[in-house]
């Protein structure tokens, strides 16, 4: 039984009571975050020393902000399962729960790279198999799982078609990009092999996945109209799977020499290039499409949001994307393009991180969701045990 209990004075409120509606879009900044520094490493274009450190600070930063974020959603679920729940049956939510693949993902693959020096490599590496390892268990569970509570429990209008829907379906994809940089460290033969070709059949997955769903998202912003202001940064969520896909056939291109026949080496390298060119120019198109409507929305007053952070992990895709490309192509243009879609990435890194901070410090980031005028307040609900949750 659930009685109702006097609210506590936030300044004494439990930890566990902060948690109750922090929700699993909050995987978003870690994924941001690790972004900036994973994205900045892979530009193709010789850095300045002191930035090596820099990016090695931001991934430093992203893996503290796992860590302190699993604690957060452990509580979460420990003490409030009722609002778990009911994250996992609104259609609206649910589909963040891929964020936590990714977050695992985004921030173990880049130890390797931005974290090696301060890890050292054996200690990267180790991590990086380790989150890599979590990361797809999570993201095929999800990608699976979320789909299937969306037509059997879920109840959705045509009208209701979002970007966030793509979440669960890119995570696959994550791991397609990330995995090959562990084909290295793997025993040659069958084990290199396995892995490889396991990266190639999860672009595979996500790929079609992602095209049956994002005509869906497309066919609502024309018949309906723009999404609603605070939701509009979730349109650089299709960015997602277009700069993803290119960055993984580029990765699975670069390290299949030696570990698959010669002839399909060649023609991972050749397909890098058909596919990767064709896909940026769409990105391309849909990032002007998203500015557009964002820029719109600002000037009808939208505020910020948690939704904010889809504006820095897609567009970091489309920067190791670019990168890939200048590196298989040798032009000068691609270089460029990284190297200007990594700007974006950082100012929308800083946009999205000073809105967050002032939210967490203000409390209004953690606050339930605000009653309507003349509505009664929600109680705080005691277990019969007497703890108040």
């Amino acid at each position: 039984m659930v009685t109702a209990a006097p609210p506590l004075p936030s300044a004494r409120a439990p930890r566990a009571v902060r948690v109750r509606h922090l929700g699993p879009n909050w995987y978003a900044s870690v994924m941001g975050t690790a972004a900036v520094g994973t994205a900045g490493t892979a530009l193709p274009v010789a850095l300045p020393a002191g930035l090596h450190t820099v990016l090695a600070a931001v991934w430093a930063l992203s893996l503290l902000m796992l860590v302190t974020l699993l604690a957060a959603r452990a509580l979460h679920w420990l003490h409030h399962r009722d609002q778990a729940r009911a994250h996992l049956l609104d259609p609206a939510v649910a589909p963040f729960y891929g964020c936590l693949s990714m977050a695992l993902l985004a921030v173990g693959g880049g130890a390797p790279t931005a974290g090696r020096d301060w890890l050292g490599s054996g200690a990267a590496v180790a991590l990086d198999a380790v989150l890599y390892t979590a990361g797809t268990a999570v993201g095929l569970g999800a990608a699976v799982a979320l789909p299937y509570l969306m037509s059997v429990r879920h109840r959705i209008e045509p009208s209701q078609a979002s970007p966030v829907w793509l979440l669960p379906l890119v995570a696959p994809m994550v791991s397609a990009a990330l995995g090959p940089q562990l084909v290295p460290h793997l025993p040659p033969g069958q084990p290199r092999a396995t892995l490889l070709l396991a990266c190639l059949a999860m672009f595979g997955l996500s790929l079609f996945a992602t095209l049956v769903m994002l005509p869906l998202v497309l066919f609502r912003l024309i018949t309906v109209g723009p999404l609603p202001l605070a939701l509009t940064p979730t349109l650089f969520l299709v960015l997602g799977p277009l700069g993803q896909s290119t960055t993984a056939v580029g990765s699975i291109a670069n390290a299949a020499p030696g570990v698959v026949p010669a002839p399909y080496a060649r023609g991972l390298d050749v397909f890098s290039v058909l596919y990767g060119v064709p896909v940026t120019g769409f990105a391309l198109m849909w990032l002007a499409l998203a500015v557009a409507h964002l820029v719109r929305a600002r000037r009808r007053g939208m505020g910020f949001a948690m939704t904010w952070w889809a504006c820095t992990f897609p567009v970091g895709t489309c920067v190791t994307g670019a990168a890939a490309l200048a590196r298989h192509t040798g032009l000068t243009g691609y270089q460029a393009l990284s190297v200007g879609l990594y700007v974006l990435l950082v100012v929308a890194w800083l946009a999205a991180g000073t809105g967050t901070v002032r939210g967490l410090l203000s409390g209004e980031l953690l606050a339930g969701p605000r009653p309507a005028p003349g509505a009664p307040a929600p109680e705080t609900g005691r277990t019969t045990s007497g703890a108040v949750r």
